[in-house]
């Protein structure tokens, strides 16, 4: 295994806060649940990684009950890591770092929630980290920002990881090549 995905902040806190009605995709569980059960397949390391705002007494907070993967997927089993960062990154306030190194990981599959927020910041930082980064774009959701679309938001990141931070790939994508297709 030199593999892993890092499922970063697919939690119910932000189906507890007000931008949940206007996420990108509501379903955002079911193609993060296709990417876990291929990493799983593969006997790669699964990492899940939850934002908190300790003190803050939002949605993000640990006292409001929140802090966890979204119900419906089909979460960390044991020996999956889970870490809870305050950064926007899954980097800079955990020992991912460490677990990866470890692990002997160098290759890794990021998705999950804001596309251009965390999961963005994730990729460009493991990429400075040396690691090989797939950008699984349809497994990440974001929120309108102001004037910009999702979809607008969604396209932008793409272009400025593309062929510098991260290889841009979809689910399907991952699973033809699993598959052999």
């Amino acid at each position: 295994m030199n593999r892993a995905l890092i499922v970063v902040d697919v939690q119910e806190s932000f189906r507890a806060h007000p931008l949940w009605e206007r996420i990108s995709d509501p379903k955002i569980a079911e193609p993060v649940d296709r990417l876990v059960a291929l990493a799983r397949a593969a006997g790669d390391l699964v990492v899940w990684v939850l934002h908190t705002e300790p003190g803050s007494g939002g949605a993000f907070d640990p006292e409001s009950g929140h802090i966890r993967p979204l119900a419906e997927l089909d979460g960390p089993r044991p020996g999956e890591p889970v870490l809870h960062k305050t950064s926007h990154n899954a980097f800079t306030t955990t020992n991912l770092q460490q677990l990866l190194t470890e692990a002997g990981i160098r290759e890794l599959r990021v998705c999950g929630i804001r596309t251009e927020q965390c999961v963005e910041t994730t990729t460009r930082v493991g990429s400075d980290l040396g690691y090989r980064m797939v950008f699984v774009t349809d497994a990440t959701a974001t929120h309108p920002i102001g004037e910009l679309s999702p979809a607008a938001i969604i396209e932008r990141t793409e272009a400025v990881l593309r062929d510098r931070f991260a290889r841009i790939a979809t689910v399907a994508e991952l699973e033809a090549e699993a598959s052999g297709a």
